[in-house]
């Protein structure tokens, strides 16, 4: 019996700080929300003043963008063998014919087996054909030099 009189007293003595620590609870919840209604007006007018900076931002950046995008189109149709067009080239002399998918595929191997290179690394190619030397010259990645013979 003693424990359950204890227990009551304990019960008896907390309730009264359960009431006071809900109402502390309920002023914090209220002075949260005035604090975000009061805020409101300033966040939107924030807002409102960083829309012509963010709208001239994108029209600024807009060519910058484009041209990016050329680029990454260009090197990657450099890099299939493609160029941006679709144009196929061909070149016939002495009895030999390559294409452009052809001397690409060439300066890949080059690039991959004789320069002991990653092949995701090859990211763009450059090809000078000289038939009268049965020679293509190349320009890997726009800083990598040498030829092959065809």
């Amino acid at each position: 019996m003693k424990e359950t009189k204890k227990t009551t007293r304990t019960a008896a003595k907390a309730e009264p700080v359960k009431e006071a620590v809900k109402a502390e609870a309920a002023k914090v919840e209220s002075a949260v929300k005035s604090a975000a209604e009061k805020a409101k007006p300033a966040v939107k007018a924030a807002a409102e003043k960083a829309k012509p900076v963010v709208k001239a931002a994108k029209e600024k950046a807009a060519p910058v963008v484009k041209a990016a995008e050329k680029k990454a189109a260009a090197a990657k149709a450099a890099v299939s063998g493609k160029a941006a067009s679709e144009a196929k080239i061909t070149v016939q002399f002495d009895g030999k014919s390559y294409t452009t998918e052809d001397l690409v595929r060439i300066a890949k191997d080059v690039w991959k087996y004789d320069l002991g290179r990653e092949e995701k690394e090859f990211k763009s190619v450059e090809l000078f054909v000289k038939p009268e030397e049965s020679t293509v010259y190349y320009v890997i990645n726009e800083d990598v030099l040498g030829n092959f013979k065809i």
